[in-house]
């Protein structure tokens, strides 16, 4: 036994945890499995769990009535490619783009917030220590 935490994953809440995950699998090559209540979308980059909320909202981006509270962001090479392939999976391109120049943002079925950055990591303007 050790007292070392590692980050396990990711769950995000959705109205179907299954078509969730079987979105992020055709958005990024993954393997859905699950059911309606509790689901994963696995891919050679990691894992997404999704879990079903009865009464879910979806979020506003930007901010408004139910903010967005998490997104995902996704390296990409070509914006106008993989937009057109998150879009044919049934994603939604959001009117406010704050960052066009390497970064287009989108909604998934549910209505979370996703990002196609040709920006491999994050970067931050300040160090955190």
């Amino acid at each position: 036994m050790s007292d070392q935490i590692r980050l396990s994953g990711t769950t995000v809440n959705a109205p179907d945890a299954l078509a969730l995950a079987r979105f992020y699998a055709e958005l990024t090559g993954g393997v859905p499995g699950g059911s309606a209540h509790w689901a994963t979308v696995t891919g050679p980059n990691g894992a997404i769990a999704f879990q079903q909320v009865d009464d879910f909202r979806p979020p506003v981006w930007p901010g408004a009535d139910v903010p967005m509270q998490m997104h995902l962001d996704f390296f990409v090479d070509d914006l106008d490619a993989t937009g057109s392939r998150a879009i044919a999976a049934g994603a939604t391109r959001l009117d406010f783009q704050p960052n066009s120049d390497h970064c287009m943002v989108y909604a998934d079925p549910a209505g979370h917030p996703f990002c196609l950055s040709t920006w491999d990591e994050p970067r931050l303007d300040d160090e955190v220590g």
